[in-house]
């Protein structure tokens, strides 16, 4: 199904892009001519160019995917630690691209509070994030392999595995793409992935399964009540800005590297960005991103599984609490509105 999937996307981007590419002085001048028109500073133009930028970036990459596949043996040796190497520092490169150019287009500032996974070189690291508004995962492996020198192991939505990048590179890299609710055992999954990690791995997860929105926090809520967890669902009710956690796969991640240290870590700027409404209204961004990071030894861990889960419980309210310390102050009318009627 996958080798299918890509078989038929492949050649989609490909051709987009070449489309793209020959059409582009038309892009440019549509954009720039209906960027009077919108508010922000030439909101279409910026867009249109990072589109353009994307693009290029994915068929480039499936070019060298395929030079790769052919060079190792016609894939014969892709899984070697060699190649696993050359496709780190393939994805390190390009995500560096890609982020700094949407940093400058964007105007986007990243600052860091420690501390951070640099703080303990050498161990192995479990690193849990809070999902919410686009590029998250985006910007943590960026934030692990280029800041920190890790190599991630990711847990990723099935429905990503669609883009033919990922979904090539998710059968050549450590790291799993799972469907929620499928009935497959993702614990066991899960587990398979941690095992194993070295002294510059981090394996990569998000405890709630997908991107906060209200909605998704009162089902999170429900389905604690339906199942008889009323003291966990009364507890996700105090937390606002975060989904009550899923500890299964976190627990299975724990079991499976007893060595690895847990690294808790959230953000704030663009939370906000939920819809593509809400993408377009802030573009271009000129915003603040926030990250904190915190470092959890081992030795701080509790042992049994239901500590663990009062544990986990615990940070993610922390982590909601930070949040609500750090959020943006500056709001559009629009989300100021929001807030006000949901308060």
């Amino acid at each position: 199904m996958s080798i299918l999937r890509r078989a038929l996307t492949a050649p989609l981007v490909v051709l987009l892009t070449v489309v793209v590419w020959v059409s582009l002085p038309l892009w440019l001048i549509g954009a720039a001519a209906l960027s009077p028109f919108v508010p922000g500073r030439w909101r279409a133009l910026r867009l249109t160019w990072l589109l353009v930028v994307a693009l290029t970036a994915e068929t480039l990459l499936l070019a060298v995917l395929l030079g790769m596949w052919l060079a190792s043996g016609f894939g014969a040796r892709l899984r070697s630690a060699y190649w696993e190497g050359v496709h780190y520092d393939l994805v390190q490169g390009t995500m560096w691209v890609l982020f700094s150019e949407a940093r400058r287009v964007l105007r986007l500032r990243i600052e860091t509070q420690r501390p951070a996974p640099d703080a303990h070189p050498g161990v192995p690291l479990l690193v849990c994030c809070r999902h919410a508004g686009p590029g998250d995962s985006f910007t943590l492996v960026h934030a692990l392999m280029d800041w920190y020198d890790r190599e991630p192991r990711v847990v990723l939505k099935d429905t990503l595995a669609w883009d033919p990048v990922v979904g090539t590179l998710l059968r050549r890299l450590p790291a799993r793409a799972i469907s929620p609710g499928s009935g497959e055992d993702l614990e066991t999954q899960i587990a398979e992935l941690a095992t194993g990690l070295d002294r510059d791995d981090a394996f990569v997860i998000f405890p709630e399964g997908g991107n906060f929105t209200q909605a998704r926090r009162d089902r999170a809520i429900e389905r604690l009540d339906g199942l008889g967890l009323h003291a966990m669902a009364r507890r996700a009710e105090t937390m606002i800005h975060v989904l009550a956690p899923r500890p299964g796969g976190l627990l299975a991640a724990l079991d499976a590297a007893p060595e690895a240290d847990v690294v808790m870590v959230a953000h704030t700027g663009l939370d906000h960005l939920l819809t593509v409404r809400d993408l377009w209204r802030e573009l271009p961004m000129d915003k603040r991103l926030v990250m904190r990071w915190w470092q959890v030894p081992r030795e701080e861990i509790p042992a049994g599984r239901e500590e663990r889960i009062a544990w986990l419980y615990d940070w993610w309210q922390r982590i909601d609490d930070w949040v609500e310390q750090h959020r943006p102050e500056e709001l559009s009318p629009g989300r100021a509105a929001r807030r006000r009627s949901s308060g």
